[in-house]
């Protein structure tokens, strides 16, 4: 028998957190909940050796990514873009295909542009793209809930972060499970 190739395979995951700016983020709708999502997403990633990436759009004007998550992404730096999709930020897109990359767990915001773009160029670049809808948002909910059927429509893959974190861990043998486990509670 054969698992479902389609099911996360740490070996050819990486996470992608887009654009959680300072001065765009308390905008966002239930932003609390967003930043809790994306620090679990972060966490469990690292717990498991999992490459992190992430994105800041127009800093000069957005700022910098937000304390609230800073800090677990560290020591990694941020990929700074002009273009609202991150297939413009210095080649993200062949640092993931040279490292063997076909997974994208895509979070942050916004849903209907950044995010949207970037999952759109993906697709159009072969990856799989994962969409956990409880780590994007949006200012508006009518903005949020278009993307998420554009995202299904499109071909990502529509989950939650809790299902991104077990399908990675695969089994609960492990001092991950626990660590991961710990996390989503």
């Amino acid at each position: 028998m054969i698992r479902n190739p389609k099911i996360l395979n740490k070996n050819r995951t990486a996470l992608l957190v887009i654009d959680v700016q300072e001065r765009i983020l308390r905008v966002m709708r239930n932003y609390e909940q967003l930043i809790e999502n994306i620090n679990k997403l972060i966490n469990g990633f690292k717990i498991l050796q999992i490459p992190v990436f992430y994105t800041e759009q127009y800093p000069k004007g957005l700022g910098p990514t937000t304390e609230l998550i800073l800090k677990n992404l560290q020591p990694e730096e941020a990929i700074q873009k002009l273009t609202f999709s991150c297939y413009g930020a210095e080649n993200l897109f062949l640092k993931l295909r040279d490292k063997k990359l076909d997974q994208i767990v895509v979070c942050g915001i916004e849903s209907h542009v950044c995010v949207m773009q970037t999952v759109l160029d993906l697709l159009a670049n072969g990856f799989q793209v994962n969409v956990p809808v409880d780590a994007v948002s949006s200012r508006k909910e009518t903005d949020y809930n278009a993307a998420v059927m554009r995202f299904s429509n499109e071909g990502a893959i529509v989950t939650t972060t809790e299902s991104v974190l077990f399908e990675l861990l695969e089994e609960c043998r492990s001092d991950e499970f626990k660590q991961i486990s710990k996390l989503v509670k």
